[in-house]
């Protein structure tokens, strides 16, 4: 297999004839973030992303974001005991972060923020709390922090992070 090709392009078209699936998409989100110039497209390799496939692509998006601005990840897609689900954990520094990225193709119905209202914090806590009775409930400071990645057709992502979007009521952290 050749792989010294004259152009991006070539190599663009190389990788569209043979990924599928979750590869498909490792290799969208290296081709949107990786290239600068680079606009988004919602078709790839000839098929139109689906929701479920922007939704993936807007969270590795997100995660190269936070890496890339000083942060750890530590863990994607975190599925606590207790039904509690968590997009990103990530380190800031001393301060353990849980990430929800909520990402849109166009902010025509408000910002991708917006979509997190009471019912997704409650899930987010509660996945929160699994995390941090896997590490023991140490007494370290963490917060919870929104991506908002917006993957306008012909344009660059764009990523927003909202740090503190939300709290953890005091009476959840009663046994730490």
């Amino acid at each position: 297999m050749k792989m010294l090709l004259s152009r991006p392009q070539s190599l663009w078209r190389w990788l569209r004839r043979r990924i599928t699936g979750d590869a498909r998409l490792r290799a969208a989100a290296l081709w949107v973030w990786a290239r600068p110039l680079r606009a988004f497209q919602r078709r790839l390799a000839g098929r139109r992303m689906g929701s479920a496939e922007l939704g993936s692509l807007g969270e590795l998006i997100a995660a190269r974001w936070l890496a890339a601005h000083g942060r750890k990840v530590l863990h994607r897609n975190y599925r606590g005991a207790n039904r509690g689900e968590v997009d990103i954990v990530a380190r800031h520094r001393d301060v353990l972060t849980f990430v929800e990225v909520k990402c849109r193709t166009s902010t025509a119905f408000g910002r991708p923020a917006d979509a997190v209202g009471p019912d997704k914090q409650r899930l987010i806590r509660r996945g929160a709390q699994d995390w941090l009775r896997l590490l023991g409930n140490p007494r370290i400071k963490f917060r919870f922090d929104i991506a908002e990645v917006i993957l306008t057709e012909g344009e660059r992502p764009r990523v927003n992070i909202i740090e503190n979007a939300f709290q953890m009521p005091d009476s959840s952290m009663a046994g730490r």
